[in-house]
């Protein structure tokens, strides 16, 4: 390497003795010398060498430029676009793009562009890229995206999508937005997998969108340890602007009736709620949801069960389930609406899987309008397994030998666990002596049973508990019971939304 530094500095004095001579080209002549030539030659076999620090990219051997005047750009450029015509690519967006000096340096740049699988109708989609260099730009930029997880398989799928990133510096673009995303907790070996879903992120600025929209976030309730791992889920919300796509939609779902502390959990379990469009699907579903008789008071409690809803194709859903819950349940309209606010589920849950518990029900020789009943006041009973509703049942009728009526009038009884809660509490209850009803000893908190098998009277019910999934039972008097004896309506909400 010595000596080739002392050669070019006899290559300087050379130059600067040729430019004393020649003033109109001082760089043209000095290529004539053959000690020029020679520098040249050893200069392209310097660099050959150091492409093998390369060798997953096939860097191509060093072609050398000519410092072109104005015609000579001119008739290289006209060179240069006829070769790209030949081989179909459109040169109408190069106009005003600097293209290399010769043809040589440009087949280069497309053959590359080809061995990493794209095609001349990809680079037709983005001609832009022929400006890029092969050694200063490509290069470096795929071998840090490399190096940061994109599989080399699908650099080429990579490109397709954002083919932008060819232009982009390393250290100045690039890197900072690396640090960025790993200081949103993004596990290290998902930052390929973030990037390959929404490449655009190498284009943001730090201080702009996707900083204001995690911050926006954070303030309505959004744990800042969750950021990461909603990244990872949905990227996409990295780059939606605050005050035209984000806070609209919170601002939304507030006025629903849904505290932005319920907002923030939802958005943490499904960050993708973040992408349904406001105007063309949130509010037609809620304005859906509102014409098949759901209650507006109840859109808060719909949508924390089950946030997904406002995204799908709701109507066709929704007249579908309808048309078959009256056609083969015998439920009217209303009632399936009831069905709807306890359990939003329903409109996405297939058919064949709906008739499963009814057949079983109806199997137990239950009438067919009591069965309708049951659905309308506890519809989780048509998401259960058919294994443990048989286990159920037996046991009701042969340990505890008592009517089928009392399944009707609380169907709730199928919900719970029989190892767990059903079995221990009736044997702490023949121990005793007690007799009741199935929703005194089964619909109250473990604290609570305790307390009435130690009281000296039976609570009285005159009818069972409504059961909402995930939430409270409500007896129709004022007393509320649940898991946790005292909680706000904002906690409800919130045990509706974790338990899914």
């Amino acid at each position: 390497m010595n000596s080739l530094f002392r050669k070019f500095q006899s290559l300087q004095t050379i130059l600067l003795q040729t430019s004393k001579r020649s003033f109109l080209f001082p760089v043209l002549k000095p290529f004539q010398n053959p000690q020029v030539r020679c520098f040249q030659h050893l200069l392209q076999r310097h660099f050959s060498a150091q492409s093998s620090k390369f060798p997953e990219y096939e860097m191509p051997s060093v072609t050398w430029g000519v410092i072109q005047g104005r015609k000579e750009k001119l008739v290289s450029r006209v060179i240069i676009c006829d070769y790209l015509k030949t081989i179909g690519i459109l040169t109408d967006e190069l106009e005003d793009l600097e293209l290399p000096s010769t043809v040589e340096v440009m087949r280069e740049r497309v053959e590359f562009l080809q061995k990493l699988g794209l095609t001349i109708d990809d680079i037709n989609e983005y001609p832009l890229m022929l400006g890029c260099s092969v050694r200063k730009n490509m290069i470096p930029v795929l071998g840090f995206l490399e190096k940061i997880g994109i599989p080399r398989a699908k650099m080429g799928e990579f490109l397709k999508n954002y083919p932008q990133c060819l232009h982009a510096s390393v250290v100045v673009e690039l890197v900072p937005v690396l640090k960025f995303l790993r200081g949103l907790d993004i596990e290290k070996q998902d930052i390929g997998y973030v990037l390959m879903k929404y490449p655009e992120l190498l284009g943001f600025k730090l201080e702009g969108t996707m900083s204001t929209s995690v911050a926006y976030l954070v303030s309505i309730g959004v744990n800042p340890r969750d950021i990461g791992p909603m990244a990872t889920q949905y990227p996409y919300f990295l780059g939606m602007r605050v005050g035209t796509m984000i806070k609209p939609l919170v601002d939304y779902l507030v006025s629903l009736g849904l505290p932005k502390k319920i907002l923030a959990r939802m958005f943490e379990k499904r960050a993708y709620i973040l992408g349904y469009d406001l105007e063309e699907t949130v509010k037609p579903n809620v304005d859906c949801l509102m014409s098949f008789a759901i209650r507006k008071e109840a859109l808060a409690s719909v949508i924390a069960q089950y946030p997904q809803i406002l995204g799908l194709p709701l109507k066709a859903k929704l007249s579908s389930q309808q048309y078959f819950f009256n056609l083969k349940l015998k439920i009217d309209p209303d009632g399936f609406a009831r069905v709807i606010e306890k359990m939003p589920q329903i409109v996405s849950l297939n058919q064949n899987v709906i008739m499963k518990p009814v057949d079983f029900l109806l199997g137990r020789g239950i009438p067919a309008d009591d069965v309708a009943k049951m659905v309308v006041k506890c519809p989780q009973l048509l998401s259960l397994q058919i294994g443990l509703m048989k286990n159920s049942y037996y046991y009701f009728k042969s340990e505890m030998g008592r009517p089928v009526k009392e399944l009707v009038e609380f169907p709730e009884y199928f919900t719970y666990s029989l190892e767990l809660r059903i079995k221990p509490r009736y044997q702490k209850l023949q121990s005793r002596g007690i007799r009741c009803s199935l929703a005194w000893f089964l619909n109250c908190s473990d604290q609570r049973f305790e307390e009435r098998l130690k009281g000296e009277y039976i609570e009285a019910e005159s009818v069972g508990p409504t059961f909402i999934m995930g939430g409270k039972l409500e007896l129709t008097g004022s007393e509320i019971v649940s898991e946790e004896e005292y909680e706000s309506d904002d906690e409800i909400l919130y045990r509706r939304t974790v338990s899914l």
